[in-house]
């Protein structure tokens, strides 16, 4: 007889590992296993049987198989998509087999997540092109040469009409409709398509295909992953673990990252940009990310953490996480050279590295060569810098708004950190 996972999914089987009631003293092995897959995350589900699949790995040799799937919904990715990727690398290096798998057949539904109407699905060219540019970012976090990248259409076209019928006989609508997103929009009278039903059953029905041991994702994704557990036990399996994680906070420190809010550092942009942009967090939102995206060991940032509260300077901590982050997405090199470009502009230098604009139409007024320069997004937030002795052209500080510039090679700068070479025609 199947067991189906409890109605109340906050109920004894969504319990967070804190609340499980003790377990037997582990070994060092399991007990160093156990504390980094808890680091940082909300919940573990359920913690007794992940503890039970780590000791039987250990003592057969088998690798545990941990999934995280990712719809190639947008082409490029942020830091706040890399916490779940640190978590696998941490897992990964533990000796387990991390599966990233790419939802290209799921996101020909669209994952109703969070959604408060129907998105429309994207196109298998797009899903082609976001997926290669995935698979290359995703790369720069895991050991990509060790992981068993996979793509859901290999088992998900052939189900056919048939195979989706069975597979969609195993779940009630009553259990759909429990869904927060599906139940808000219900209420509110806003159209649910039936194939947004398809999507969290699609997800779960990969862990079925890959026999997955634990599944990860971000805390709006519990459904999805409670699904897999059910249809594993559906289909005669051992279920798997599911182990959340939290949305990272942007760079103001309050909403979540996501390039709507303008609060992203995108993992490909520049190492100066990506420097600065890391060094500009407050104190507070620091450890926090210390503990989601640093490499740096419980007991190290611990340290680090005390000998701030102790006073040494909160910048010599941050100025390490920046170095470490952009390490990793462009390398030692550049993010040294990133850190002197940093230092540079506080002194009120320009950066070695600035690349030219050639704009035509000389003369041109500042405002308008600001804009075209893409240092200020209108003539009028021009104009408002310039009354406040915030532009500066080749070093001197622009005091009048109608002066205009000839031909030549200018550096522009807006504030302390906006800086264009321009090559003016």
């Amino acid at each position: 007889m199947v067991t189906p996972v409890p109605t109340d999914l906050s109920g004894p089987a969504a319990r967070s590992a804190s609340e499980e009631s003790p377990e037997p003293a582990l070994d060092d092995r399991t007990q160093a296993a156990l504390d980094l897959t808890l680091r940082g995350c909300e919940e573990l589900i359920p913690q007794a049987e992940w503890v039970r699949k780590l000791q039987r790995s250990q003592a057969t040799g088998v690798p545990l198989r941990i999934k995280f799937g990712l719809d190639p919904t947008a082409p490029d990715l942020h830091l706040g998509h890399t916490v779940v990727f640190n978590k696998m690398r941490q897992l990964q290096d533990l000796g387990h087999v991390v599966i990233p798998l790419i939802g290209d057949f799921t996101s020909l539904i669209g994952d109703p997540s969070g959604r408060n109407n129907t998105r429309p699905p994207l196109t298998r060219e797009q899903i082609e092109s976001n997926a290669k540019t995935y698979f290359e970012q995703v790369g720069l976090v895991l050991d990509v040469g060790k992981a068993e990248v996979r793509y859901n259409s290999e088992w998900s076209d052939p189900l056919g009409a048939r195979g989706m019928i069975q597979l969609a006989a195993r779940y009630t609508v009553a259990r759909m409709m429990e869904r927060d997103d599906f139940s808000k929009r219900f209420a509110n009278g806003t159209p649910i398509s039936v194939h947004e039903f398809l999507y969290p059953l699609m997800q779960g029905y990969d862990s079925v295909a890959l026999k997955s041991d634990l599944e990860l994702g971000g805390t709006d994704q519990k459904f999805n992953l409670l699904m897999g557990r059910h249809l594993q036990q559906e289909y005669g399996q051992e279920p798997q673990c599911i182990l959340t994680m939290p949305l990272l906070e942007g760079l103001d420190g309050v909403e979540k990252m996501s390039k709507s809010k303008g609060n992203i550092i995108g993992i490909t942009e520049p190492a100066p940009s990506m420097f600065a942009k890391v060094l500009s967090i407050s104190d507070e939102l620091m450890w926090r990310w210390y503990t989601l995206l640093s490499s740096k060991s419980a007991a190290d940032i611990a340290a680090l953490k005390a000998e701030v509260a102790a006073g040494r300077n909160p910048m010599e901590a941050k100025l390490a996480l920046a170095h470490e982050i952009t390490t990793r997405f462009h390398g030692a090199v550049a993010s040294q050279s990133a850190e002197s470009d940093f230092r540079n502009r506080a002194a009120g230098g320009v950066p070695e590295d600035l690349p030219e604009v050639q704009l035509s139409g000389a003369p041109l007024g500042i405002a308008v060569l600001l804009k075209m320069a893409n240092l200020v997004p209108s003539s009028s937030e021009a104009n408002r810098l310039i009354d406040q002795a915030g532009v500066r052209v080749d070093g001197a500080t622009v005091s009048d708004r109608g002066l205009k510039l000839a031909a030549g090679r200018y550096v522009l700068q807006v504030g302390k950190r906006k800086f264009a070479r321009v090559v003016l025609s």
